[in-house]
């Protein structure tokens, strides 16, 4: 059984809509009680960074996910916010966040601002740093859709899974272990985030 972590921020339906498309069923759930009992979790995220760390504080998330993700190695998917959420600290409100990964957020700082826009937004490629069972069946040439000012910077190069060019190379996705992050939204990227929402399940 999925559970999509309702914290209050993110596109839960449309992430629910596109695991149902791929013949699994997820559950919205913000219940402690259920996110406990998940067999896989999934982490989606729009907005600041700052208020979903304390979103997840307040609700009492924060620790269940800690305890889901660390101690019992629950297989984990965060998408967008719900990855940079995973990084160390972000400069978006100077906060911790929970530090599955040694990585900062940071806001784009592009020369070009003619052709380069921040927010990043729309179809751009990921370019494998590594294999990954996550892009199992997805070609190189998969366009995936991103809309973001932030970004992340990963200090291990060991745990990024794919780079996107934009003026700069930036992390697109990260794993290790049972916890992996998208900063694009496979639930927007039609058939190859459907071929990844597939292969989540599948871990």
């Amino acid at each position: 059984m999925v559970h999509i972590v309702d914290y209050g921020m993110g596109n839960l339906r449309s992430v629910q809509r596109k695991f149902e498309r791929a013949g699994t069923v997820a559950i919205i759930s913000s219940q402690l009680k259920e996110i406990e009992k998940a067999n896989k979790l999934v982490l989606p995220g729009v907005g600041h960074f700052a208020n979903g760390v304390q979103k997840l504080r307040e609700s009492g998330i924060w620790e269940v996910l800690n305890h889901q993700v660390l101690v019992k190695k629950v297989p984990i998917l965060g998408i967008c916010l719900g990855m940079q959420l995973m990084a160390k600290h972000s400069e978006e409100g100077d906060v911790q966040g929970l530090g599955w990964f040694d990585a900062d957020v940071v806001k784009f700082r592009v020369r070009d601002r003619l052709a380069y826009k921040v927010p990043h937004m729309g179809w751009n490629t990921a370019e494998r740093s590594k294999p990954s069972l996550l892009f199992s069946n997805v070609p190189d040439s998969a366009l995936f859709y991103f809309v973001h000012s932030y970004h992340v910077v990963c200090h291990v190069p060991q745990d990024v899974a794919t780079t996107t060019a934009y003026e700069h190379d930036f992390v697109s996705s990260m794993e290790k272990e049972n916890i992996y992050g998208t900063q694009f939204h496979p639930e927007k990227s039609h058939d190859w985030g459907e071929q990844m929402i597939r292969n989540f399940t599948a871990l």
